[in-house]
Protein backbone atom coordinates (compact mmCIF):
# COMPACT_ATOMS: atom_id res chain seq x y z
CA UNK A 1 0.00 0.00 0.00
CA UNK A 2 1.44 3.36 -1.02
CA UNK A 3 1.47 6.53 1.03
CA UNK A 4 -1.56 8.00 -0.76
CA UNK A 5 -3.67 4.92 0.00
CA UNK A 6 -2.56 4.92 3.65
CA UNK A 7 -3.49 8.58 4.02
CA UNK A 8 -6.84 7.99 2.35
CA UNK A 9 -7.54 5.08 4.69
CA UNK A 10 -6.64 7.17 7.72
CA UNK A 11 -8.91 10.01 6.62
CA UNK A 12 -11.80 7.61 6.09
CA UNK A 13 -11.33 6.18 9.59
CA UNK A 14 -11.25 9.65 11.12
CA UNK A 15 -14.38 10.63 9.20
CA UNK A 16 -16.14 7.43 10.31
CA UNK A 17 -15.34 8.20 13.94
CA UNK A 18 -16.75 11.67 13.53
CA UNK A 19 -19.99 10.38 12.00
CA UNK A 20 -20.27 7.67 14.67
CA UNK A 21 -19.76 10.21 17.42
CA UNK A 22 -22.81 12.15 16.26
CA UNK A 23 -25.14 9.15 15.94
CA UNK A 24 -28.02 8.88 18.38
CA UNK A 25 -28.48 5.17 19.10
CA UNK A 26 -32.02 5.88 20.25
CA UNK A 27 -32.87 6.74 16.64
CA UNK A 28 -31.22 3.67 15.16
CA UNK A 29 -33.46 1.23 13.26
CA UNK A 30 -34.22 -1.97 15.14
CA UNK A 31 -34.50 -4.04 11.97
CA UNK A 32 -32.26 -3.59 8.92
CA UNK A 33 -32.69 -5.43 5.66
CA UNK A 34 -29.71 -5.74 3.34
CA UNK A 35 -29.72 -6.42 -0.40
CA UNK A 36 -26.08 -7.42 -0.75
CA UNK A 37 -25.56 -6.61 -4.42
CA UNK A 38 -22.46 -6.34 -6.57
CA UNK A 39 -20.34 -9.40 -5.74
CA UNK A 40 -19.85 -10.39 -9.37
CA UNK A 41 -19.17 -6.86 -10.57
CA UNK A 42 -16.65 -6.37 -7.76
CA UNK A 43 -14.93 -9.58 -8.85
CA UNK A 44 -14.87 -8.54 -12.51
CA UNK A 45 -13.34 -5.17 -11.62
CA UNK A 46 -10.71 -6.95 -9.52
CA UNK A 47 -9.93 -9.51 -12.23
CA UNK A 48 -11.34 -12.30 -10.07
CA UNK A 49 -13.90 -15.07 -10.65
CA UNK A 50 -17.59 -14.83 -9.62
CA UNK A 51 -16.94 -17.41 -6.89
CA UNK A 52 -14.18 -15.21 -5.45
CA UNK A 53 -16.58 -12.28 -5.52
CA UNK A 54 -19.23 -14.26 -3.64
CA UNK A 55 -16.62 -15.38 -1.12
CA UNK A 56 -15.50 -11.79 -0.56
CA UNK A 57 -19.13 -10.82 -0.02
CA UNK A 58 -19.58 -13.65 2.47
CA UNK A 59 -16.56 -12.47 4.44
CA UNK A 60 -18.13 -9.01 4.80
CA UNK A 61 -21.17 -10.32 6.69
CA UNK A 62 -19.71 -10.83 10.16
CA UNK A 63 -18.04 -7.42 9.99
CA UNK A 64 -21.38 -5.85 9.06
CA UNK A 65 -23.17 -7.62 11.93
CA UNK A 66 -20.52 -6.32 14.29
CA UNK A 67 -21.33 -2.76 13.23
CA UNK A 68 -25.02 -3.46 13.79
CA UNK A 69 -24.28 -4.70 17.31
CA UNK A 70 -22.44 -1.47 18.09
CA UNK A 71 -25.50 0.57 17.11
CA UNK A 72 -28.12 -1.50 18.99
CA UNK A 73 -29.78 -3.06 15.93
CA UNK A 74 -31.87 -6.07 16.97
CA UNK A 75 -32.81 -7.80 13.70
CA UNK A 76 -30.91 -8.03 10.40
CA UNK A 77 -32.24 -9.68 7.25
CA UNK A 78 -29.53 -10.67 4.78
CA UNK A 79 -30.65 -11.52 1.25
CA UNK A 80 -28.19 -14.24 0.31
CA UNK A 81 -29.98 -16.06 -2.50
CA UNK A 82 -33.16 -15.21 -4.40
CA UNK A 83 -35.51 -17.63 -6.11
CA UNK A 84 -34.35 -16.11 -9.42
CA UNK A 85 -30.72 -16.97 -8.63
CA UNK A 86 -31.47 -20.64 -9.26
CA UNK A 87 -31.51 -19.79 -12.98
CA UNK A 88 -27.78 -19.03 -12.92
CA UNK A 89 -25.34 -21.41 -14.65
CA UNK A 90 -24.45 -24.45 -12.56
CA UNK A 91 -20.75 -23.59 -12.60
CA UNK A 92 -21.63 -20.43 -10.65
CA UNK A 93 -24.60 -21.69 -8.64
CA UNK A 94 -22.93 -24.76 -7.13
CA UNK A 95 -19.99 -22.88 -5.53
CA UNK A 96 -22.37 -20.10 -4.47
CA UNK A 97 -24.55 -22.62 -2.59
CA UNK A 98 -21.44 -23.99 -0.88
CA UNK A 99 -20.35 -20.48 0.14
CA UNK A 100 -23.80 -19.75 1.56
CA UNK A 101 -23.80 -22.98 3.56
CA UNK A 102 -20.46 -21.95 5.06
CA UNK A 103 -21.89 -18.51 5.89
CA UNK A 104 -24.72 -20.13 7.85
CA UNK A 105 -22.33 -22.46 9.67
CA UNK A 106 -20.03 -19.55 10.53
CA UNK A 107 -22.89 -17.45 11.90
CA UNK A 108 -24.09 -20.35 14.02
CA UNK A 109 -20.58 -21.08 15.34
CA UNK A 110 -19.84 -17.43 16.15
CA UNK A 111 -21.83 -17.53 19.38
CA UNK A 112 -23.34 -14.05 19.09
CA UNK A 113 -26.22 -14.43 16.65
CA UNK A 114 -29.56 -16.20 16.41
CA UNK A 115 -30.07 -17.61 12.93
CA UNK A 116 -33.47 -17.86 11.26
CA UNK A 117 -34.15 -18.94 7.69
CA UNK A 118 -36.60 -16.95 5.57
CA UNK A 119 -37.39 -18.41 2.19
CA UNK A 120 -38.92 -21.39 0.42
CA UNK A 121 -37.26 -24.36 2.10
CA UNK A 122 -38.55 -26.97 -0.34
CA UNK A 123 -36.61 -25.56 -3.31
CA UNK A 124 -33.27 -25.82 -1.50
CA UNK A 125 -30.92 -28.82 -1.75
CA UNK A 126 -31.30 -31.33 1.08
CA UNK A 127 -27.85 -30.49 2.45
CA UNK A 128 -28.72 -26.81 2.66
CA UNK A 129 -31.97 -27.60 4.45
CA UNK A 130 -30.05 -29.62 7.04
CA UNK A 131 -27.50 -26.84 7.60
CA UNK A 132 -30.28 -24.28 8.13
CA UNK A 133 -32.21 -26.50 10.53
CA UNK A 134 -29.10 -27.23 12.59
CA UNK A 135 -28.15 -23.54 12.70
CA UNK A 136 -31.60 -22.49 13.90
CA UNK A 137 -31.68 -25.16 16.60
CA UNK A 138 -28.13 -24.42 17.80
CA UNK A 139 -28.71 -20.66 18.12
CA UNK A 140 -32.34 -20.53 19.31
CA UNK A 141 -31.51 -19.58 22.90
CA UNK A 142 -28.99 -16.82 22.19
CA UNK A 143 -29.62 -13.17 23.09
CA UNK A 144 -27.76 -11.47 20.24
CA UNK A 145 -29.02 -10.07 16.96
CA UNK A 146 -31.63 -12.16 15.18
CA UNK A 147 -30.12 -12.79 11.75
CA UNK A 148 -32.64 -13.71 9.07
CA UNK A 149 -30.81 -15.50 6.28
CA UNK A 150 -32.95 -15.02 3.18
CA UNK A 151 -32.07 -18.05 1.06
CA UNK A 152 -34.32 -19.19 -1.77
CA UNK A 153 -36.26 -16.02 -1.06
CA UNK A 154 -38.65 -14.10 -3.28
CA UNK A 155 -41.15 -11.50 -2.12
CA UNK A 156 -44.00 -12.78 -4.28
CA UNK A 157 -43.23 -16.35 -3.26
CA UNK A 158 -43.39 -15.36 0.41
CA UNK A 159 -46.86 -13.81 0.00
CA UNK A 160 -48.08 -16.84 -1.95
CA UNK A 161 -46.72 -19.15 0.76
CA UNK A 162 -48.36 -17.02 3.46
CA UNK A 163 -51.76 -17.23 1.78
CA UNK A 164 -51.34 -20.98 1.26
CA UNK A 165 -50.40 -21.44 4.93
CA UNK A 166 -53.39 -19.35 6.01
CA UNK A 167 -55.80 -21.42 3.89
CA UNK A 168 -54.38 -24.73 5.08
CA UNK A 169 -54.64 -23.56 8.69
CA UNK A 170 -58.28 -22.62 8.14
CA UNK A 171 -58.97 -25.97 6.47
CA UNK A 172 -57.50 -27.79 9.48
CA UNK A 173 -59.96 -25.91 11.66
CA UNK A 174 -62.87 -26.88 9.43
CA UNK A 175 -63.59 -23.32 8.29
CA UNK A 176 -65.69 -22.76 5.19
CA UNK A 177 -64.45 -20.69 2.27
CA UNK A 178 -66.89 -17.95 3.26
CA UNK A 179 -65.53 -17.93 6.82
CA UNK A 180 -61.97 -17.70 5.53
CA UNK A 181 -62.89 -14.74 3.32
CA UNK A 182 -64.59 -12.99 6.23
CA UNK A 183 -61.59 -13.54 8.51
CA UNK A 184 -58.85 -12.32 6.15
CA UNK A 185 -57.02 -9.28 7.52
CA UNK A 186 -53.62 -7.71 7.03
CA UNK A 187 -52.57 -8.95 10.47
CA UNK A 188 -53.73 -12.51 9.70
CA UNK A 189 -51.65 -12.69 6.52
CA UNK A 190 -48.72 -11.13 8.39
CA UNK A 191 -48.81 -13.93 10.94
CA UNK A 192 -48.13 -16.44 8.15
CA UNK A 193 -45.12 -14.65 6.63
CA UNK A 194 -41.59 -16.03 7.01
CA UNK A 195 -40.93 -13.18 9.48
CA UNK A 196 -44.02 -13.74 11.60
CA UNK A 197 -43.84 -11.99 15.01
CA UNK A 198 -40.83 -9.91 13.94
CA UNK A 199 -40.83 -6.12 13.55
CA UNK A 200 -40.86 -4.90 9.96
CA UNK A 201 -37.54 -3.51 8.68
CA UNK A 202 -37.28 0.22 9.22
CA UNK A 203 -34.24 0.55 6.96
CA UNK A 204 -33.26 -1.37 3.84
CA UNK A 205 -29.75 -0.94 2.43
CA UNK A 206 -28.94 -1.89 -1.14
CA UNK A 207 -25.37 -1.78 -2.38
CA UNK A 208 -23.87 -1.53 -5.90
CA UNK A 209 -25.79 1.54 -7.07
CA UNK A 210 -28.91 -0.33 -8.20
CA UNK A 211 -32.12 1.43 -7.15
CA UNK A 212 -34.85 -1.17 -7.18
CA UNK A 213 -36.47 -3.58 -4.73
CA UNK A 214 -36.13 -6.78 -6.81
CA UNK A 215 -38.94 -8.29 -4.73
CA UNK A 216 -37.23 -7.94 -1.35
CA UNK A 217 -39.71 -8.21 1.55
CA UNK A 218 -42.54 -6.69 -0.48
CA UNK A 219 -45.07 -6.99 2.34
CA UNK A 220 -42.85 -5.92 5.23
CA UNK A 221 -41.26 -2.88 3.57
CA UNK A 222 -44.47 -0.92 2.96
CA UNK A 223 -43.17 1.85 5.24
CA UNK A 224 -39.43 1.13 5.21
CA UNK A 225 -36.79 3.71 4.41
CA UNK A 226 -34.38 2.77 1.62
CA UNK A 227 -30.71 3.69 1.35
CA UNK A 228 -28.98 3.04 -1.96
CA UNK A 229 -25.19 2.90 -1.81
CA UNK A 230 -22.91 3.02 -4.89
CA UNK A 231 -20.22 0.67 -3.57
CA UNK A 232 -20.26 -3.07 -4.29
CA UNK A 233 -21.07 -5.25 -1.28
CA UNK A 234 -17.54 -6.69 -0.77
CA UNK A 235 -16.20 -3.11 -0.63
CA UNK A 236 -18.88 -1.86 1.80
CA UNK A 237 -17.13 -0.07 4.68
CA UNK A 238 -18.09 0.97 8.17
CA UNK A 239 -18.23 4.58 6.99
CA UNK A 240 -20.82 3.55 4.37
CA UNK A 241 -22.85 1.85 7.08
CA UNK A 242 -22.64 4.89 9.34
CA UNK A 243 -23.75 7.17 6.50
CA UNK A 244 -26.79 4.97 6.01
CA UNK A 245 -27.59 5.17 9.71
CA UNK A 246 -27.12 8.95 9.73
CA UNK A 247 -29.31 9.34 6.68
CA UNK A 248 -32.03 7.22 8.29
CA UNK A 249 -31.92 9.22 11.54
CA UNK A 250 -32.34 12.47 9.59
CA UNK A 251 -35.52 11.35 7.83
CA UNK A 252 -39.00 12.16 9.05
CA UNK A 253 -40.97 8.94 8.86
CA UNK A 254 -44.63 9.65 8.10
CA UNK A 255 -45.93 6.09 7.55
CA UNK A 256 -48.20 7.31 4.80
CA UNK A 257 -49.64 10.12 6.90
Amino acid sequence: MNLRDRLRGLLVKLYARRVEGHLDHAQAPKHIGVIMDGNRRWAKAAGSTPAQGHQAGAEKIEEFLGWCTETDVEVVTLWLLSTDNFDRPQDELVPLLSIIENVVRTLAADGRWRVHHVGATDILPAGMQTVLKEAEEATADRDGILVNVAIGYGGRQEIADAVRSMLLDAADKGSSLEQVADDVTIDLIGRHLYTSAQPDPELVIRTSGEQRLSGFMLWQTAHSEYYFCDVFWPAFRKVDFLRAMRDYAARHRRFGG
